[in-house]
């Protein structure tokens, strides 16, 4: 079912018939189906919206059949660019413990050495993996899609996130980003199962610690998407072993972005009348086959299967099957970002009441002031700061987090 025309020519000739027609038939409709504003998805929506939206659940769709349509960076070596940073990052065997160590055996998985790559501020003058100044703060960015799409590089479109953070974002210098490795399932070769990308998120994060010199308290983990999820664990795990005798873990970030995150692998809440059916025309995720969300999911959750998904916290932390068991107390300050018409508002907003109940709602740094801030964008689609098209909404939300960020600099 899924990516059937992978091979050359095929691929070729599939993707120019589908450029074509996109071109000179379904762009003309989209704009003639959207010039009432009643028949728009979104009555809010401009035209350029409704054409961009449509634009992207094309692009995102026949990649299901066909793979990535250019070469994508991978972890396998540091792709090289026009001021493009590169550097490794080791592995972290050492520092795993616990049930991710069972889960890692499990799947057949182990740490291993990535690559990051570092994006600076325009016009600042900061060598690469330089020593952080007293109290400088970072973004480590955490790149969605969907576990098995997209790259840490900054040349790959989920890369205008950190650009965004450098450009709205007055006190942040740099982002750093990890190329955890993506996992793949049939007809490729089984690879790569979680918890492999959570083991990389782990090795960029120590590197960040022990190797540059950043404070975790001054360290800003933002994930979008399938890197929310992965940021969410990350945080768990620091968390939850940081008193391991056996290992001397980093202490966990002083602040916590979740850009949509994908929350909820189970499909707990994929019922009649909720964000995942409502938002299914409107969103660009649109229906969970043909946008390969499916086999996203096989992929990824490898040994773990459908039963980890409905009951494992560190993959499905909204998941509202009975078997799930989730506590956030001693998570750190944390923004969520939503969009209204995306379809895993409804996942994030479980995440967002379950966070409000164990560490507080508001934007302080301390348990009685709570900890937990909720900005939603009603007409924004999932992961919208992506899409640089998607005004007004992107700029006001870097500046919510960049105000939320400074408020305890």
């Amino acid at each position: 079912m899924y990516y059937t025309l992978r091979h050359q020519p095929i691929k070729g000739i599939y993707v120019l018939g589908q450029l074509l027609a996109t071109t000179f038939i379904r762009i003309p409709l989209w704009i003639l189906f959207a010039i009432h504003p009643s028949w728009r998805p979104r009555k809010n929506w401009t035209i350029k919206r409704v054409v961009w939206v449509n634009i992207v659940r094309w692009f995102w769709n026949m990649q299901t059949k066909t793979g990535p349509i250019l070469p994508t960076p991978n972890h396998l070596s540091i792709t090289k660019g026009r001021n493009v940073n590169g550097v490794w990052v080791a592995a972290v065997q050492h520092l795993v413990t616990g049930e991710l160590a069972s889960w890692a055996e499990d799947a057949k998985v182990s740490s291993v050495r990535v690559p990051g790559y570092w994006v600076h501020k325009k016009g600042a003058s900061i060598g690469v993996a330089a020593t952080p100044s007293k109290g400088e703060k970072v973004i480590y960015h955490l790149h969605g899609g969907a576990f098995v799409r997209h790259s840490a590089h900054p040349n790959d479109p989920v890369a205008a996130i950190g650009g965004g953070f450098l450009k709205n974002c007055t006190n942040i210098r740099h982002v750093f980003s990890v190329e955890y490795r993506l996992s793949t399932h049939k007809p490729y070769d089984i690879a790569n199962p979680f918890p492999a990308a959570l083991l990389d998120a782990l090795a960029g994060y120590n590197y960040l610690v022990n190797t540059i010199g950043f404070s975790p308290s001054d360290i800003v983990v933002v994930g979008d998407s399938a890197g929310g999820n992965l940021a969410l664990a990350l945080t768990r795990y620091l968390i939850e072993y940081q008193n391991s005798p056996d290992i001397q873990l980093p202490e966990p970030p002083g602040h916590v972005v979740l850009l949509s995150p994908w929350a909820d692998l189970s499909g707990s809440h994929d019922i009649p009348g909720s964000s995942a059916i409502m938002n299914n025309g409107v969103d660009y995720l649109g229906d969970p086959i043909a946008g390969g969300v499916d086999y996203a999911k096989v992929a990824y959750l490898g040994p773990q299967g459908h039963r980890g998904a409905m009951s494992n916290r560190y993959i499905s932390p909204a998941s509202v099957t009975p078997s799930m068991q989730v506590s956030f107390k001693r998570f750190p300050r944390t923004f969520i970002v939503a969009g209204g018409s995306e379809a895993l508002y409804d996942q994030i907003v479980t995440l967002r009441n379950r966070m409000v109940r164990d560490i507080g709602e508001g934007e302080g740094a301390t348990d009685e002031e709570g900890k937990v801030k909720f900005y939603v964008a009603p007409d924004a689609v999932h992961d919208y700061l992506i899409f640089e098209w998607h005004e007004p909404e992107r700029t006001a939300t870097y500046k919510e987090i960049n105000e939320w960020i400074n408020l305890v600099s």
